[in-house]
This record gives C-alpha cells, sequence and structure tokens, in this order.
C-alpha cells in the first residue's frame, strides 16, 4: 500500500529521537511490530526510502515513528529532522518478520527498541505483560528512548549502558553471563533487534544458554 502521510507534530524523545506523528491514512492495516517504507516528498529526496517502525497502534487516532536521527550520515534521517509541519511523506507497506508471538524476553540495543513499543504498548494497554521482560542496551542513560514509559510499565526492565555508569542502569554489554544472570526462565520467546553484530552477538549467546532457533524472532525472521 502507498499513501501520502502529512507531519501533524514532531517533538524530542532523547538528544536524537524524534516522535513523528501524522494523520492516518485511510485502509492502512498494520500488525504491531510491523515497518513501513518512508520517503520524504521534496526535491532530491523522491528516491531515498528507508524502512521505520509503526510505534503508534492499529485504530489509533494518529499514526506515529519514532526515529533516531543520524546527522554524521547526510541521509534520510538527518533530512528527517528538518521536517516541520504540513510537509509530506510517502509510506510504502507495511513489512517486516517483528510481530506478536506471545509473551517472551525483548531484547534491543539502541533504535532496535522501535518494533518492541507498540509490542509492547498493546500488551500494556490489554493487561498481557505477564511473562514479558525487557533488556534494553545503549551507551549512556541519556540514549534511553522512553525510559519513563518502560518504568511505568508492570515490566520486569534492565537497562545495560556500554559507556558510562548511571543510576538504574547495569554497566556492561549483554553477553551470555548477563543473559544468565538475568533471565530466570530460557522456556520462552525471545525478541532480538539492534544493529546487525548486536543480533548476532544475543542470538549466539541465547544458542549457547541452550534456546532453540525457533523460539528467537528477530527482523530476518521467525
Amino acid at each position: 500500500m502507498t499513501s501520502t502521510l502529512t507531519l501533524r507534530a514532531v517533538e524530542k524523545v532523547t538528544h536524537d529521537t524524534n516522535r513523528y506523528v501524522f494523520d492516518v491514512p485511510a485502509n492502512l492495516d498494520f500488525e504491531p511490530g510491523q515497518a513501513a517504507e518512508l520517503t520524504i516528498d521534496k526535491d532530491g529526496w523522491r528516491d531515498a526510502g528507508r524502512p521505520f517502525t509503526f510505534t503508534s497502534l492499529p485504530g489509533d487516532d494518529t499514526l506515529e515513528f519514532i526515529i533516531k536521527i543520524y546527522e554524521e550520515r547526510d541521509g534520510v534521517t538527518d533530512r528527517m529532522d528538518a521536517l516541520e509541519p504540513g510537509d509530506q511523506v510517502k509510506l510504502d507497506g507495511p513489512f517486516g518478520a517483528i510481530t506478536d508471538h506471545g509473551p517472551g524476553v525483548f531484547i534491543a540495543a539502541g533504535a532496535g527498541i522501535t518494533p518492541f513499543i507498540p509490542l509492547l504498548r498493546n500488551r500494556a494497554r490489554h493487561g498481557d505483560l505477564a511473562g514479558c521482560s525487557l533488556i534494553f542496551a545503549n551507551d549512556t542513560a541519556r540514549d534511553i528512548i522512553l525510559r519513563g514509559e518502560w518504568e511505568a510499565m508492570d515490566l520486569p526492565t534492565h537497562f545495560i549502558l556500554s559507556e558510562a555508569a548511571a543510576e538504574g542502569c547495569d554497566h556492561g554489554r549483554v553477553d551470555q553471563a548477563y543473559l544468565r544472570a538475568k533471565i530466570a526462565d530460557f522456556d520462552c520467546i525471545f525478541y532480538i533487534c539492534g544493529p546487525q553484530p548486536f543480533v548476532d552477538t544475543v542470538r549466539d549467546a541465547l544458542t549457547a544458554l541452550g534456546v532453540d532457533a525457533d523460539r528467537i524472532v528477530t527482523e530476518e525472521g521467525w
């Protein structure tokens, strides 16, 4: 499905992450966790689409995307930072393999949290967070997307920082030892999203801990 979206509002979520709110196009049908390709409807950018995850839920009054800005890349996300209400983008989708396959452990790094935002919001809305937990890795505390929302949920959450220690956060990396320390039961579904090296490392660690491949959900498939 291809649609034209008009930007209604944009606001900061963290120092380098924005929330974009659009009108909902007619007949858009997607599952929580899925994504769409967005293309900025401006000269020079109409052939530069990039995938972004819906962070609103089906049936919401507005369509929301939470997008990390990479100014150093001089690309689409940098250009997204310059968008203003009234600007338009093209949407093509939905697509994506990360959807809800049941309660489990959600393991994210940085902007890899975005598919888990609607999945966990949807479960929270229906009082269905039992059996779920979140491990969220970032460089520093200021990078944590929606920290207050996670802390307000009835959801066991572990923040881990690689560069600097901070109150309420662990310090280190998500490796086999960390997973063993934080997860009580490995007989569940595991969702992983983040940079590819992170996904590969966590998947290998889970496999070494006895988790079967068919219980690991990534953007590569289920």
